[in-house]
């Protein structure tokens, strides 16, 4: 009875963030759909999008327990290397892409930053799909926000200084105050309300895809006009970018000799971005063009994150039924 119970829980939590997976970029492609077409609606609420970021990082530091930490400690090298990963491979495959098919100079900054960004918010969702370490995953986003102001703004000077101009002390300083200040709050309010912080934590992924969807909305109003000239070519750099990530994020993993689930992980946490946090930096020291990248980033991870855990668990079958047809 109890093993039938424990498979009935864990199958409902997979549906559970299967729906949540899917229906993430719905919300977000619902935002953008809503910020192009009618973007008076939107213009009121213009100077939420730092608020907004705020409260996603929030909700991360109520997800955050001393667990994380301590994983760090017990297991350094997959931690550090996929965090080198994430800073190296993201930015350098952003640099090449722009390079390669040309792009104007405000979307090669865009994408340049989402590539500079730390690991995405809902990739700890997509691990758990692709079977890979959840703790790891954690660990690996938590590691990388909290690094972000050093990284993000001296990344995005470094590689995207001639595109455009680039304020990275500012951009340092945006970064302590809509990640660093509400994660660090987020932890504080978990230490002290344990149990409200329990009641809560199931929704939490829903209030984050409801603020960046309406962050999306926001970017996608204000370059509303340049948007159906740029799409295609920042649709198509988006999709080369994240597939990118996953390859080599996977490659990193199995070429320095982690696990299979180790290597998963690193796939996901390097593929996909925090491109809430790109596409809010972008609005404020870019310009509205800059910031479509992270805007389209944040709806296309989370579609290729799910076709990505889908991958992984038919491989995972198909390794399974291989025995059993050997058998017979």
């Amino acid at each position: 009875m109890e093993s039938e119970q424990f498979a009935r829980t864990a199958h409902a939590e997979e549906r559970s963030a299967f729906v949540a997976t899917l229906g993430f970029p719905l919300l977000v492609i619902a935002g953008g759909a809503i910020g192009f077409a009618a973007p008076g609606v939107v213009e009121p609420i213009s100077g939420w999008t730092t608020w907004l970021l705020g409260l996603v990082m929030f909700g991360m530091g109520l997800t955050l327990t001393g667990k994380d930490f301590v994983f760090i400690a017990s297991t350094p090298l997959p931690v550090v290397i996929g965090v080198i990963a994430q800073f190296v491979i993201m930015p350098l495959a952003a640099v090449a892409l722009a390079w390669v098919l040309r792009l104007p100079p405000e979307v090669a900054a865009g994408v340049i930053l989402v590539g500079c960004a730390p690991g995405g918010t809902s990739s700890n969702v997509v691990s758990y799909l692709a079977r890979g370490d959840v703790a790891l995953s954690v660990t690996m986003t938590s590691v990388s926000t909290l690094l972000a102001p050093i990284f993000t703004p001296l990344l995005t000077l470094w590689l995207a200084g001639e595109h455009m101009d680039v304020s990275a002390g500012p951009m340092a300083w945006s970064i302590v105050k809509m990640v660093i200040l509400p994660v660090g709050l987020g932890l504080l309010v978990r230490l002290a309300a344990p149990r409200l912080v329990a009641a809560v934590v199931p929704v939490l992924p829903w209030v984050s895809v409801i603020a960046i969807a309406i962050i999306v909305a926001i970017v996608v109003a204000g370059s509303r006009d340049k948007l159906a000239q740029a799409g295609p070519v920042v649709l198509l750099v988006v999709v080369l970018h994240n597939a990118i990530g996953y390859a080599l994020g996977y490659a990193t993993g199995k070429a320095t000799g982690q696990t299979e689930q180790s290597s998963r992980t690193m796939a996901v946490e390097v593929g996909m971005q925090n491109s809430g946090l790109a596409t809010t930096l972008a609005a404020s020291y870019l310009s509205p063009l800059a910031a479509i990248p992270g805007a389209v980033f944040s709806v296309w991870h989370n579609i290729s994150g799910a076709v990505l855990a889908l991958i992984f668990r038919a491989r995972d079958r198909r390794s399974q039924e291989a025995p059993e047809q050997l058998e017979r």
